[in-house]
């Protein structure tokens, strides 16, 4: 199963990613020190993030899934820095 899911953070900012063998364990490739730097140390010692499946498919094609995860992270603004960790694709913001 290929699925794209939706990380949330204690803070409320979240990130979009792709994982296209449904691991468990799995938490994306966000940048672990531009996330460290949202929380305390004292934050970090005990630290819950939310992990949900919001896209899954048996059929599609990792190109396809690379495609709607895109998709996704623009319809949600993870790229925002204000909302959430995806540094990619580069956000533009809309003045």
């Amino acid at each position: 199963m290929k699925v794209i899911y939706k990380i949330t953070h204690p803070n409320g900012k979240i990130y979009i990613g792709k994982d296209l063998t449904n691991t468990l364990n799995y938490f994306g490739s966000a940048n672990s020190k531009i996330i460290e730097l949202d929380f305390t140390y004292e934050q970090l010692r005990d630290f819950t993030i939310r992990k949900q499946i919001i896209w899954e498919s048996e059929v599609a094609s990792d190109s396809e899934v690379s495609r709607l995860e895109v998709e996704l992270i623009r319809k949600y603004n993870s790229n925002d820095p204000k909302i959430g960790y995806n540094n990619w694709p580069k956000f533009k913001n809309k003045v």
